[in-house]
């Protein structure tokens, strides 16, 4: 058995199942986060939520799932189809590939590469195209403006997002998240994580994330007020189902790196507990408790403010906070905690 997992054949098969050993759980995960997701926006305003299909409604996520598969799919005429629905896949696809390279536990990733953060980067950069794309295909001024408010939006938020992980490369000496996890293990539990040393850049970059994943109160691409649900107005069925899913999964991937860069990934809070994938998944899930409730509590911002604040607040914040890293870093100060690799963790 170990010689056929050797052959061509046998690493493509052993490639893939790992593949879907990321994919299924995570696919199933969106499902019931979904659901966790709209009972917090419920419990806020003091209604039951889902509570119809299956036990407590928690198979409600899978009855909109099976609606959004039945439904026809419906092309808009003037529509370029190649385009229409290219786009829905290139959000997707590109959300999916995102997860090659984020380590659930030590060692447990499917691709542990030294410039993994870049890699991240460049497949989020791209993840623009499929709104664009999706705008444009539509022939319909309303997504149009939609998908140009998101192209904005993304590509303003993800400078300040990029300066603000630079400082935590700065710490670790590393683009590879393993490393930087590692470099967060102390003696002194969760205060050996970065969010501590790094305290301001925690929550910039989770505004920025919610900026960066169109999600309230930065949610003007799909302002439904504004812009009649923005960029997807003109999709249903399938096509918006994979939209819906790239964006679910975008937010995800973000509580990810939200857990990995500031709060010790699979690292136990409490010395001398053992670490592993459940405080990573736990640490995840917080995350995205916060998110829920932002969205439940928060009023939506105008467009105007909203890139005011990412490039005339965050972006000169975040600069300055690469600046002080990289002299704290540089003269060890605060007994090394902004340089772990020059002092060994």
């Amino acid at each position: 058995m170990a010689e056929f997992f050797n052959t061509g054949l046998g690493m493509v098969l052993l490639i893939l199942a790992q593949c879907l050993l990321v994919l299924v759980p995570l696919l199933l995960a969106l499902a019931f986060l979904m659901y966790a997701d709209r009972k917090i926006w419920a419990a806020v305003m003091k209604r039951k939520g889902p509570n119809v299909v299956g036990v407590f409604g928690l198979m409600q996520s899978f009855a909109d799932f099976l609606k959004y598969i039945v439904k026809e799919v419906v092309v808009p005429a003037g529509a370029d189809k190649t385009v229409f629905f290219l786009a829905p896949m290139i959000t997707f696809v590109l959300a999916v590939i995102s997860w090659a390279v984020i380590p659930f536990n030590d060692g447990w990733v499917l691709s542990n590469i030294n410039v993994a953060i870049l890699y991240v980067f460049a497949v989020s950069s791209l993840e623009v195209y499929g709104v664009i794309m999706g705008g444009w295909a539509s022939n319909s001024k309303y997504p149009f403006l939609g998908s140009l408010r998101s192209a904005a939006q993304m590509i303003s938020y993800e400078v300040s997002i990029g300066l603000i992980i630079i400082g935590v490369v700065i710490s670790s000496g590393s683009l590879n998240f393993g490393e930087i996890v590692r470099a967060q293990d102390g003696g002194y539990g969760l205060l050996s994580w970065y969010w501590l040393p790094h305290f301001p850049m925690v929550f910039l970059f989770f505004i920025s994330a919610l900026a960066e994943t169109n999600r309230p109160p930065f949610d003007l691409p799909e302002a439904e007020s504004e812009l009649v649900a923005g960029y997807q107005v003109e999709y249903s069925s399938t096509p918006f189902l994979l939209f819906m899913i790239g964006e679910l999964m975008a937010v995800v991937l973000m509580c990810a790196l939200t857990t990995l860069l500031f709060f010790g990934g699979w690292l136990s809070p409490i010395p001398g507990l053992p670490d592993g994938i459940f405080w990573m998944v736990s640490k995840m899930f917080i995350v995205f408790f916060f998110f829920s409730m932002v969205k439940a509590i928060t009023p939506r911002y105008r467009y105007d403010q909203l890139m005011r604040l990412g490039w005339k607040v965050f972006l000169p914040m975040s600069l300055v906070w690469v600046v002080f890293v990289a002299f704290m870093a540089k003269f060890e100060a605060f007994g090394g905690a902004y340089a772990r690799w020059a002092v060994g963790g």
